[in-house]
Parts: C-alpha cells; structure tokens; sequence
C-alpha cells in the first residue's frame, strides 16, 4: 500500500510517494504546478513529470490514495489531476487540497493550530480539526501576499529602480539588482532595461527576493527597512487569525534562514515566549501523509508523521 502526495507551487513541484510506515518510496520533481501563474496546462504537465519520475519503478495499482496540494488551482483543475493520474496507471485519483493545507501538515501533526505561509505569495491560516476556519491575506501578488516572496522582490527592485532613475550610484541592494538582470551602462539606461524585464516576465520579481535579505545583511538601509517591513506584515496576518496550538512557519522565505526569517521569530517570540513555533518540512511528503491519514486512522497516522515529513 502506498500513498502519494503532491506540493505544486509557482516556481516548483515535488511529488512524494511513500509507504505506510512513512519511508519514502519515491519522489520527483518539476517547474511551477501552479495552474493560476503558469495556466491549467502548463501546470498539469508539471506535475505529471513529477509524477513520473515519483512513480518509476514502482507498480501504480498499489497507489491507494493521494492528495495534491496545488497553489491557485480551484475546483477546475481536479480533472486536469485525474487525467493525469489516469495516464500514469494509477487507479485512484487525488484529493485535490490547497498548498496552505500541506504546508500546515509539513510542521505538525496537531489537528488545530496556525501556518504562517511566506513562499511567492503569503497567507495566514487557521487550522481546527485540519480544516482551515480563518484566513489571513493569500490575496495574490497584484492585491496582496503582503511579506511573501513577490513583495519582497518587487520592493527591493523597486527601491534599486527609483536609486538609478535618480541618477544614484547606490548600494549592495542596487548593485546586487543589477547584478541579478544582467544590465549595465549609466543608471537610468539599467533602470529601463530592469523595467522591461520585469514586465515581461513578474516572476523575475519574485525570484529576487534572495537579494533583498542579502543586501540587508551588507547593511543596505532600504533592504534592511524592506526586511522589516515583510515581518511586521506576515506577524500581523498570523496574530490576526491565531487562537491556540503551534504557529508552522512554511514557504521559502520562512523555512530558509535569513533576516525575514530571523525577524519573524523575533516578534512572535517577543509577543509571546510560550508560544509553540516550528518549522514546515517537507511538503510532498505531508500530502502523502494526509492521503495516508484516511487510511491509516489517527493513532497510527501520527506516529508516521515524522518519517513522512523528514
């Protein structure tokens, strides 16, 4: 008996397969599942290439359950997953779920608690008896995601932006911006050639948000405000929404050390020393283990739990 689980985000897709001990028996990835960035399509094919690769070598008939955690996907793109799993051999299709359900399952086993989201985008939720019964932002990276990945690039590129119109030499946060677009000559000239590339292409935006905690950590005032500013703003998503149990910090821009990161602990634990705070692991192999969880029952579940997760 094994059980698959999916984690499709905006820049990549893991699919996890394990077995009902939680070892894992497989895993693949692939670029951005996200059907809302990269069209139902596109994202279907992405994860199917997970799929693939999750699944080589094993006998698909023995997949008994699966969900798929799948950022801006709606209801539409379940048959998209069906075909899917149709056309690799497996029988049962997935339960298909949000990406903020698996991050939540990725740091605890606790049916109620709170996952602070920070990746591309941003949310905050609210779990009771693992169904999420609060939201905090996750309003997309046009109208909001406020402190996520695509802010934090778009600010930081920003501020290097307006540094060059103004005709400024500027610092490591200007100079590690226009290191990232590969662009030179006078400044205004890099800061047309950095507009035009981020127009033509937004996630470039969200792929620079690395930087901005680098140039903070060179001392880069603007890039330093910019950091605090995404703490103050995903802190307050998650007070807003919070009641009990642990706060699971997930997505890139929490799970990987950093001064946002650094920051965001800093004002949870400052608001309250007691508070439970930990770390989203592996994602894919959380959605395996909510697949399991239906089969499994809760007791045996939740022993698996960090095997599933590791």
């Amino acid at each position: 008996m094994l059980f698959a689980g999916v984690d499709a985000g905006g820049t990549s897709t893991r699919v996890a397969v394990h077995t009902a001990s939680g070892a894992r028996a497989g895993y693949g990835t692939a670029g951005g599942g996200n059907p809302a960035a990269h069209g139902p399509a596109a994202a279907g094919e992405a994860i199917a290439t997970a799929l693939r690769q999750a699944i080589h070598g094993l006998p698909p008939d023995s997949v008994t359950a699966s969900v798929a955690g799948v950022a801006g996907s709606d209801d539409g793109f379940a048959p998209v997953l069906r075909r899917v799993w149709a056309e690799q051999g497996l029988t049962h299709s997935p339960r298909l779920v949000s990406d903020v359900d698996v991050a939540y399952a990725a740091g605890t086993h606790a049916p109620s608690g709170t996952l602070l989201l920070a990746g591309t985008g941003a949310a905050a939720a609210r779990f009771t008896a693992r169904e999420i019964d609060g939201v905090a932002d996750g309003l997309g990276w046009l109208l909001g995601d406020e402190g996520g990945g695509f802010w934090i690039g778009r600010a930081g590129v920003r501020a290097a932006v307006r540094e060059l119109d103004r005709g400024s030499p500027g610092g490591p946060l200007v100079e590690l911006v226009t290191r990232r677009f590969a662009v030179a000559g006078p400044p205004r000239r890099r800061a047309d050639q950095i507009v035009r590339m981020a127009q033509a292409d937004r996630m470039a935006l969200a792929a620079s948000a690395p930087l901005i905690g680098q140039a903070a950590e060179l001392g880069d005032p603007r890039a330093r405000e910019i950091v605090r500013e995404a703490a103050e703003r995903l802190v307050a998503s998650a007070v807003r929404v919070h009641r009990a149990g642990p706060v699971v910090l997930a997505g890139s821009v929490l799970t990987s050390e950093g001064p946002v990161r650094r920051a965001v602990l800093g004002l949870l634990e400052g608001q309250d020393p007691a508070r439970c705070v930990v770390t989203a692991r592996d994602a894919a192999g959380a959605a395996s283990w909510l697949a399991a969880l239906e089969r499994l029952g809760e007791a045996a579940a939740v022993r698996a739990h960090p095997r599933f997760t590791c």
